[in-house]
């Protein structure tokens, strides 16, 4: 074998190996990046299942009453002011 091809052979196996070395850095930059996106995520899931309950709380009908009570000065009618209309 000639010189020069041991030579291109020698240059073709050194850019492999740089080759390899970045895919490999490469491969955590992304792993990294990945865990961090999962982390991001979950803590995405715990807030919006945090705001779920706080909505289902300030929607029940028992407050909604008392705010319709308190603020608006809205009360149930009388059994006398209930008109019924019939066909």
């Amino acid at each position: 074998m000639s010189r020069f091809g041991l030579a291109i052979l020698l240059l073709a196996v050194v850019a492999t190996a740089i080759g390899v070395v970045y895919e490999r850095y490469r491969h955590r930059q992304l792993f990294v990046e990945l865990t961090g996106l999962e982390r991001e995520r979950d803590e995405l899931n715990i807030e919006f299942g945090r705001l779920q309950l706080e909505q289902a709380t300030w929607a029940q009908a028992n407050r909604i009453d008392q705010l319709a009570q308190s603020r608006l000065g809205m009360r149930f009618p009388d059994a006398d002011d209930i008109v019924v209309v019939r066909p």
